[in-house]
């Protein structure tokens, strides 16, 4: 159950990430007050994982998620570079995430 709340933990942190964006610098007040509770939820369930899970792994595969899923948002959202390069660290990062998984 531990790593399911990490994942959605994981997910959160897209969110926010995805949300400091839109919310210009938090100029903007309905992206502002999505992108504070997104990181208030994200947290309350990284500590909830951390139960369950150790710190150095449940820390590092909730960043790994949040800036994988934030690369590939930002692919999709904002047009950003697909550059081999770049597709590669993605994978490497997940090859590291995969690793802290089956390593527990």
């Amino acid at each position: 159950m531990s790593w399911l709340i990490l994942f959605f933990a994981g997910l959160f942190e897209i969110a926010w990430a995805i949300g400091l964006k839109y919310s210009d610098g938090f100029t903007r007040l309905i992206p502002s007050a999505l992108t504070l509770a997104a990181m208030v939820i994200s947290v309350v369930l990284l500590g909830w994982a951390m139960k369950g899970l150790p710190l150095g792994t449940a820390y590092a595969v909730w960043t790994g998620i949040g800036a994988v899923g934030t690369v590939i948002a930002g692919i999709f959202l904002f047009g950003e570079s697909v550059a081999p390069l770049r597709l590669i660290s993605v994978a490497l990062v997940v090859a590291g995430l995969i690793g802290l998984k089956l390593s527990n």
